[in-house]
């Protein structure tokens, strides 16, 4: 018989079919709760808003409002009511007083807004 030939015979008879293997439930998108938050931004800003139930947190560059608020949830045991997101890009500028460009890192900021009564002690 012919390498391509129209008329192939199943070769399949007698022999038992494989079954795939059973895949994990969790999505390749799903993250760590624990590493979505990198760290609270503890600034004067910061700590003002503190007393209108708004938290800062550094997040990671692919956190997105879900998973942040999921992680707030959890870490923290609190309810998030809302959750806006910043992104401060990088930039290179001229130092006065060096005379030479100066990079500044860029960062992901999360605003976390906690239901009334809620609190998280971050210090």
């Amino acid at each position: 018989m012919a390498l391509f030939s129209r008329n192939k015979k199943d070769t399949t008879e007698g022999t038992e079919a494989v079954k795939a293997p059973v895949a994990s439930k969790a999505l390749p998108t799903d993250l760590d709760l624990s590493s979505v938050i990198i760290k609270p931004r503890i600034t004067e800003k910061a700590v003002g808003q503190n007393d209108k139930n708004v938290y800062t947190f550094i997040v990671r560059k692919d956190a997105t409002k879900f998973a942040v608020a999921d992680a707030v949830k959890a870490i923290f045991k609190v309810t998030p009511v809302k959750v806006n997101i910043v992104n401060k890009t990088p930039r290179q500028f001229m130092s006065r007083s060096k005379g030479r460009t100066v990079s500044e890192k860029g960062m992901k900021k999360a605003y976390v807004y906690l239901k009334k009564g809620d609190r998280i002690d971050l210090v």
